[in-house]
Order: C-alpha cells, then structure tokens, then sequence
C-alpha cells in the first residue's frame, strides 16, 4: 500500500495513501473534536467541528473529508480554529435542551464534553430574544423515544438506520430552523416499520433517541412490601454491564450482577440463561419434528424480537418458517409465574418479573398481547443494561467494588450452551450440540465452530443422522436482506435458519451500554464481549442444553416432554404479519 507523509502540529507522520486527516491526528495521539463523524455509518462533515488548518489552502477544512496528501503541513488547534468550533457549539447550544443532571448521556455525552472541553456558554439560547423551535418528543413506539429538543442534527441516527437496519426509518422532516428528525412521511415510530434494532440509539451522540424507560416502575415495585420481585438477566448482559462502571469491554462481572439483585431488593433471583436452554429444548425437538414429519422447513429461529417485527412486516408470507418457541425472556417469566411462583408459595397474580436485556426490542416483545397465560403477563418489566446500570448508581450501590453473589434459585442454573446466545451464531450452535446428540444416539462434538463469527451472513453444512443439514446464521437488518435475496436466488434448500435482528447478536443490542465513536471506531467492542460468552461456555462443566439437570426435571415434574401441549400452551405463541404506514 502506497504511503504519504505530512506533519501535524510539527509532527511527522506517515499513514496509507487516502487517509482522512482525522484518523492520520488521532493516529499521532491528538484528539480532533468531531461530533457527526461515525466510521463507516456517517462519514457527511455536516457538524464542522474537526476543521484543521492545511497550509496552502483556503479557509479551514474538515478533517473527516480532507484527505491526507504528501508534504502537507496541519494545524488542529489554532486560535481561528478554536473559534470556529466554539461558535458552532454555541449554535448548537442555542437549541439544545439542557437537563444533563437528568440526562441518561450525562456521564458519555460527547457533545457537553466538547461544550466543557472548550468553555462554551449558551449565549444565543439563555437570550430572551432567541426563538427556540418547538421541542417534539415521539413517544409512540413501546421501545424507543425521539426527542427533538436535544437532538444536534448530526444525522448520525439516520445513516445508521439505513447503513446498519437497511430500512431507512429515520430522515430530517421539515426545513431550516424547523428540521427535526423522525420517522420518514412525518409517521409515528409505532407505524413506521421500526423493528427496534437501536442501532439509532447506539450512533446518538447525545440523548436525542433513546429506550423508553422501565426504571421509575420497577424501582417502586422494588419498594412494594405486597409484592415478590423476580429478577432475570441475559447472557449478553454480564458481559457489558461492567462497561457503565468502568471495567474493561467485555469483562464478565456476573457475580458482581447477581450481589446487585440482592442488594436491590430482588426477592427471587433466576437466569435467562436458564431459559435458554430450556428454549433450545423446545426449539431444537420442533426442528426434529419438522425434519422427522415433512414441516415446514428451513425453520426460523425466534428469541431476537428485532427479527420477529422484520419478518411480521416485511417477509410475512415466510411466518409459518418462524419457530413457535418463546424467547428465553418470555420462557423465564412463564416459568417464574406459572410454576416457580407455586413452588416458592406466591401468588402468581403478585409476582412482578422484571427482565434485564441488551435490547429495546424486548419491550416490545414483553408488550405483545399474546404473551400471558390467563391473564397473567409474562414479563411486567425490561430494562436494558443501561438502564439497570442508572437503578445501580440511584441506589448508591458501588457495583466494582461488590463481592461475588451466588443465586440460589435452581432457576439460575445453565449449561455452556446457553450464555452464548448473546452472541449471533451462539443459538445455532446451542441448537446443533443438542439436536445432532438426540438425532445420533449417541455422544456428538460439543464445537460447531464454522456457524461463530462477526459476518453478516455465514452458512455450514453438517452430517446429522444421514442427513446434510444446511444451516445460515444472519444477522442485523441489512443481513437479513441480503439473506433474503440470496435464498430466493440461489432456491438453496436450508433445514435451519438463526436470525439476530442486531449485527453480531445480542452483545451488540440496542440497550448495551454506548461508547464514544472514537471508541467505537478503534475497538471491536461486538468481539470482545462475544470472546467472554465463548470462554464462559468453554469453562463449563457441561455444555449441552439437555445435559441441564433443572431443566429435565421441569420436564418431569411439570412439562411432561419438549412440545408437550402444556409447553405449547405456556412456552408457544404465534405470529401474525403487521402493516406498517397506516
């Protein structure tokens, strides 16, 4: 690869021919502002805050365009530049909406970082003469909440929307001073085709898109002597929460976790890893079914509710592909009010069962009306990982400096199977460790290690029983897509399909916690979290789903077998296609 050198503050460096200046300064240690730069999702310079100074060229440049040339001389910090960018701050200032004492981004806010950064004061928008547009706040989505009033206009929601969903939900509506961003057509979220992927959520700089919080509800509930709180968390989330308390990407703290249940107040304490392998039980003998009795084939997976609002809205007429299993989420809370509450002496109409997730879409999933049992709802609560983080540091909790916690439910009890279905892949590989054993007879290979990866799309083919069984795993919406065409294409007979509705699977969730995008750009933070599911199924006893002992005895004591019409009836649903711009 061709190089060029250029100085950067007197600074020699050298960097690849068609290197943006920015990454050349960042590569040398100097931090360039930027606020609409995003790697990859938003490369547009629409927010001026890298400019730099190019000797020989007139005016200042943006870095994130300016392309890095031999013999160039820059400056990053001049007084004309520092006045440009604070004029733009305060510009920016003039219309933002300040409430950072209540602000979710208070602590990762990258705009008050650059407002502090360089000492800006709100001039124009503290003016009684300044005439702020009107604050819109959409609300309507059961997942996600757009507020105009602290929105900067990066346009960095949007482009990852198209870029990383590939649906283009989001667009600027309006013009000038009017511009806000929303849904395109001026639509609400909740018909807008959103399937509550949060990739818009994670590429916010500020707190402009953000979930629609469950804290205030669950922290009351927590306070009700009337009530038994039963708590449950995804794999994904021990590998992240650490994240919000300053521990290194990815550190497993699930001990740490457990302790803060306690200390909270939880009275029962389960795991959905649990319920995933109870899902793969159910999900993996509908496969054999299917594959046994000529069903409808490939059969879809269905724990990502992301993917189930894609499918439900955009590939309806492949519903009767899509497994009938519950998530682990709504699995957990059937379990918890159905048989667990009876067990422990509860009423189950008193048993609150709140979940901790790494997505937005589990909100919704848990708002769904077909997901109760006489009367009684699954899942009352869901905060994401971020969110229980807040409940944490509201409660005065010093979450780094706990001691480990042990539940004592056997409800929290899991194989190595199930923590890595917080990563994509994770759920194939799960499903095939206990479905080619069932199929065999006999003792089969534990690593499935071709379905593992960070790809978009990946496919295997495995000799199950005498049988080539084709399997795909897909994930993020632009996957989906390109899964989509290259089916109907190719006509290739696939027997078992899993679908993430986010890239790379639930450790790369809506509700994870956010990292700056210089952060973002220079760690594989998807990688890094998956690595620790990976080493914690390798460090399991067992790593079978139906070696689970709890999980069997369920069966025995309650369930009957997999597919049972006592399962279907609490850890079935159905799906039905939804229409969106209505």
């Amino acid at each position: 690869m061709e190089k060029v050198t250029l100085k950067i503050n007197g600074v020699e460096t050298t960097v690849e021919k068609g290197t943006s200046v920015l990454k050349a300064a960042e590569g040398i240690g100097i931090n360039v502002p930027r606020l609409c730069f995003l790697e990859g999702i938003n490369e547009t310079s629409s927010c001026r805050m890298c400019v730099v100074k190019a000797k020989d060229l007139r005016g200042l440049k943006t870095s994130c365009t300016l392309v890095a040339e031999e013999g160039m001389e820059i400056e990053t910090d001049t007084k004309e530049i520092r006045e440009s960018i604070k004029q733009n701050l305060q510009l920016l200032a003039s219309n933002h909406i300040f409430e950072c004492w209540t602000c979710e981004r208070e602590h990762n806010c990258e705009f008050l970082d650059l407002m502090r950064r360089y000492g800006v004061e709100n001039v124009y928008g503290e003016s009684n003469d300044f005439h702020k547009k009107p604050r819109l706040i959409n609300d309507s989505s059961p997942s996600i909440v757009i507020d105009s009033g602290k929105c900067i206009l990066c346009g960095r929601c949007v482009t990852a929307c198209e870029k990383q969903s590939g649906l283009s939900i989001l667009d600027f509506n309006e013009r000038g001073n009017e511009t806000y961003v929303g849904p395109a057509l001026f639509h609400n979220m909740e018909d807008s085709g959103c399937i509550s992927c949060g990739k818009c959520i994670q590429a916010c700089p500020v707190a402009a898109i953000k979930e629609k919080s469950h804290i205030e509800m669950v922290d009351d509930v927590l306070r009700n002597p009337n009530k038994k709180v039963i708590v449950s968390a995804a794999p994904a989330v021990r590998v992240a929460l650490g994240e919000e308390f300053g521990s290194r990407i990815g550190e497993n703290v699930e001990g740490k976790m457990y302790k803060s249940f306690e200390l909270l107040g939880f009275d029962e304490i389960m795991d959905t890893n649990f319920a995933a392998d109870l899902t793969i039980l159910e999900e993996g003998t509908e496969f054999i079914n299917r594959v046994q009795n000529g069903g409808v084939l490939p059969l879809f997976t269905s724990c990502s509710p992301g993917w189930i609002n894609y499918i439900e809205q955009y590939e309806p007429e492949y519903l009767d592909n899509l497994s009938t299993a519950k998530s682990p989420q709504q699995m957990a809370g059937a379990v918890a009010k159905n048989y667990y509450a009876n067990k422990l002496g509860y009423n189950k109409e008193d048993v609150v069962f709140v979940s901790i997730m790494p997505c937005i879409a589990k909100k919704e999933e848990a708002n769904r009306p077909e997901m109760e049992f006489e009367g009684v709802r699954d899942v009352d609560y869901v905060l994401t990982t971020r969110e229980y983080a807040r409940l944490i540091k509201r409660r005065g909790i010093n979450f780094m400096n706990l001691e480990d916690g042990v539940p004592q439910s056997d409800l929290a009890k899991y194989t190595g199977a199930a923590p890595i279905f917080g990563a994509t892949g994770g759920v194939m590989e799960a499903a095939l460790r206990t479905v080619s054993e069932i199929l065999e007879g006999h003792t089969t290979p534990i690593d499935f290690v071709e379905v593992r990866g960070m790809t978009d799309m990946r496919e295997a083919t495995y000799r199950v029983a005498g049988i080539d069984v084709n399997v795909a795993v897909v994930s993020g919406g632009t996957g989906i897509q390109e899964f989509f065409k290259h089916m109907r294409k190719t006509k290739k007979q696939y027997h078992f399909v899993e679908f993430m509705g986010c890239i790379g699977g639930c450790i790369n969730g809506g509700g994870q916690p956010i990292h700056s995008a210089k952060i973002q750009d220079t760690v594989d933070i998807k990688a890094e979290r998956a690595k620790t599911l990976y080493e914690i199924d390798a460090n399991s006893p067992k790593r079978k789903s139906h070696l689970n002992q709890v999980v069997m005895d369920l069966y025995t004591e309650w369930l009957g077998e997999p597919n049972s019409h006592k399962a279907h009836e609490l850890l079935h649903t159905h799906y039905k296609k939804r229409e969106f711009y209505i």
